[in-house]
Order: structure tokens, then sequence, then C-alpha cells
């Protein structure tokens, strides 16, 4: 966690922050943000989720039968054919 103090500046009617490319780079904040308060406190993220579009990346994946296992998953060890039980 890091902490950088900056100035409010007004924009019209409204005030603004400018929040330093490095923090937006880290936070994974593009163009759009979620803004929340918590007690005296504004919380700032990024309104995009970690796997915003794999559904349809997924999709077209498997309409180009581009959705082939990489890993054989039929792959025992020692553990597993002794061992484990079903």
């Amino acid at each position: 966690m890091s902490t950088v103090k900056t100035k409010v500046i007004r924009i019209g009617n409204s005030r603004g922050i400018r929040i330093p490319k490095v923090i937006l780079e880290q936070c994974h904040i593009n163009d759009e943000v979620e803004l929340e308060t918590k007690e005296d406190c504004l919380v700032i993220k990024s309104s995009h989720t970690a796997r915003e579009g794999w559904d349809s990346a997924f999709q077209k994946m498997h309409e180009n039968q581009e959705d082939i296992l990489i890993i054989d998953d039929k792959s025992t060890n020692k553990f597993d054919a002794d061992e484990w039980e079903w």
C-alpha cells in the first residue's frame, strides 16, 4: 500500500484529483471507476472485474475449435494409482 498526497482542484462546479499514472496502472484503472464512501473515507476502485470478457473469449475459442486441453488430465502418479480412494 502506498500513500500519495495530491491537491483537490476545481473542475467547473465540482472538484477533482489527479491520480498518478503508476497508481492507475497498479490498480488497473482505465476510463471508469467506482466511488464508495466508508465512514470518512473515499474509496476509488476500477469498475472492471478481474475476469471481464472471459465468457465471450471462451465462446470464440470454442467456435474456432481452439478449446483443446493442453494438459493431459488422465495422467496419474503413484499416489493417485495406489493410495487415493475415489
